[in-house]
Parts: structure tokens; C-alpha cells; sequence
């Protein structure tokens, strides 16, 4: 009798993919093969990555997919929000304007008439300022002299009173703080106002009616609690100024007359009115040469380099004009 053969079972091309789970600490594992692929390829059968899922909580496919979405809307929004801040924070370029162009019509046609890169003479400089003079006002002529000091050394620190030949054009109030002779002599002599305790009164209320204060040497002990009201103000007597004196009739007279005070400022300027418009050139003059020689005999010894920088001549909101340092 014939053996029947068994037919032989082969895979089928369209196997379905065989599932493995395997449940671990309540973690469902999935791998997944697909054996017909690998058969035909000749190749063993390999297991996909496993992938870690839960039936519910943060480690759902749907959590995941939600925090997935979540994370690029944040990515999106995040991106669009700096894109709006750089724009914002793009510096608006305004075109850069000379002080000409910035200042009012006025002081742009009296800037005209000065040659920006000439230094003139101090004759010439101050006919010109009178003529560029753009105030309704009397203007007062101002002088400002670059010296090549260093403030901060107490021998370079240039400082001088003197009394302008022609005056300074401004009416100056005087008080003067003496005992009764003094007080009544300062007053002969032209000062506004003169006394001592109702004086010291009027600056204790913080009433202070008076550009200069003059103090005789024996009651300067009495301002020293007004110093912190005087001081900012520039009413503190100084010897150095002229205003702590034992005759206090001649720096009444001298005040009146028309005394200026200089000194360098932070960055070694001196600063300097010496006039008004309404002197003329030939008064102004006068006035500038005086200046200019106070300044010349107050030159430090220590000094080796240039004593004076630079000259300028301007009115009051006017346009500055240069002048030869060899006038100084």
C-alpha cells in the first residue's frame, strides 16, 4: 500500500505581522515583525524598537500626542513673539544735524557772517559780536579762554579779581555785614544794604537780597552756620575775591565800579562777561585787555606746555568766534 504524503505547509506571502505582548510591572510591550519580508530577503527575522505605551495617565498615545502638539505650539509662538521684539527693538536712525541746523533762524544768519575755520583778531572778534548780537535785549559779551591748567593741582587752580575799566553794565546789589561805624561808612559809599544783627537775621530766614556780600574779618566766625545757604549760591566773602576786608568803603566802591571774579572751572575754562553790546568794540576792548592781562601775570610757574589753548568771543545766545591766542 502507498504512503500518502502530508502536503508541506509553506508561509504565505501575505502573513499577518505577529503581535508579541509582554506585560511587565502592569506595561504593556508591543514588538512587531513582519516574517515574509524577511524570508524573502533571505534575512533572519528581527523585532522592531519596542515602543512603551500606557492604557491611561502621561504615558498614553493620547497624553503624548497632546504634549507633542502642546510643545510646538509654544515652539511656534515663541518664534513669532521674537520676531515682533527684534523688529521692535530696530533703532530708529534720525539723519544727524550740525548746532547750526538745529538752532533758530536767527542765530543761523548771524553764523554766516563768521568764517567757521579763521581766527580774528580781538578788535575784529568783537565788532563782529556786536554785529551777530541776536537778543532783543542788551546781550552781554562773554569771553571764554581755554587754558591749558590742571584745576585739580592747588597751584594751576587760576584765580584773580580785578575791576573792569568801563564796568560790567549791571546794576549789583551790595550788602555789607559790619559793626556800626563800618556799617554806616559802607553805606555813604554806595551799598544797598549794611548792618550785622538784622543782616544775619535776613540770611537766617533765608532772604537774601544781594548779588555781593562783604564781611569784615572780625565777624566772618558769625556766617560760618550760613555757609551751607551762601555757599551754592556764590555770596560766601572770600579774601581771595576781595570781599573780606578791613575797608569795606573801597570794596563798596570797588564792587559798584564794576569788579569781576574769575577762576577755572572743572575742565580749566575760564568763563568771563565783560560787557555789553551796548559798550561798543573800543569799550569792550579796553575791558578784554585787562582781563587778559590779569590772566597772563596769574600764569602758574609749573606750567610747561601752552598756557592758553584756545580764545572765544560770543554774545549771549549768539555764535561763538574764535580769536588768536597771540592776543593773550
Amino acid at each position: 500500500m502507498a504512503e500518502v504524503k502530508k502536503p508541506v505547509k509553506t508561509a504565505s506571502k501575505k502573513s499577518k505581522v505577529k503581535k508579541v505582548e509582554e506585560k511587565k510591572d502592569g506595561i504593556i510591550q508591543e514588538s512587531i515583525a513582519t516574517p515574509t519580508e524577511a524570508n524573502q530577503q533571505g534575512q533572519e527575522v528581527t523585532e522592531a524598537p519596542k515602543k512603551t505605551t500606557t492604557k491611561a495617565g502621561k504615558h498614553s498615545p493620547k497624553a503624548i500626542k497632546e504634549a507633542e502638539e502642546l510643545q510646538a505650539k509654544e515652539a511656534r509662538k515663541a518664534t513669532k513673539t521674537e520676531a515682533q521684539t527684534v523688529e521692535a527693538k530696530k533703532p530708529v536712525k534720525a539723519p544727524t544735524r550740525t548746532h547750526e541746523e538745529r538752532a533758530g533762524k536767527k542765530f543761523r544768519a548771524a553764523a554766516k557772517l563768521i568764517e567757521k575755520d579763521k581766527q580774528y583778531g580781538i578788535k575784529e572778534a568783537l565788532e563782529l559780536a556786536i554785529k551777530t548780537a541776536t537778543t532783543k535785549f542788551d546781550s552781554t559779551v562773554e569771553l571764554h579762554i581755554n587754558l591749558g591748567v590742571d584745576p585739580r593741582q592747588a597751584d594751576q587752580n587760576v584765580r584773580d579779581n580785578l575791576v573792569l575799566p568801563n564796568g560790567t553794565g549791571k546794576t549789583v546789589r551790595v550788602a555789607v555785614l559790619a559793626e556800626a561805624d563800618d556799617a554806616a561808612a559802607a553805606k555813604k559809599a554806595g551799598a544797598d544794604i549794611a548792618g550785622h544783627e538784622e543782616l544775619l537775621k535776613e540770611i537766617e530766614k533765608g532772604k537774601i537780597d544781594f548779588d555781593i556780600l562783604i564781611a569784615t574779618p572780625a565777624l566772618m566766625a558769625k556766617l560760618g552756620k550760613f555757609a551751607r545757604i551762601l555757599g551754592p549760591k556764590g555770596l560766601m566773602p572770600n579774601p581771595k575775591s576781595g570781599t573780606v576786608t578791613p575797608d569795606v568803603v573801597k570794596a563798596v566802591q570797588q564792587s559798584k565800579a564794576g569788579r569781576v571774579e574769575y577762576r577755572v572751572d572743572s575742565t580749566g575754562i575760564v568763563h568771563l562777561g565783560v560787557g555789553k553790546v551796548s559798550f561798543g568794540a573800543d569799550k569792550l576792548n579796553e575791558n578784554t585787555q585787562a582781563v587778559f592781562a590779569s590772566i597772563k601775570s596769574n600764569k602758574p610757574s609749573s606750567i610747561k606746555g601752552n598756557y592758553v589753548k584756545t580764545i572765544t568771543v560770543t554774545t549771549t545766545m549768539g555764535p561763538g568766534i574764535r580769536v588768536l591766542i597771540s592776543e593773550l
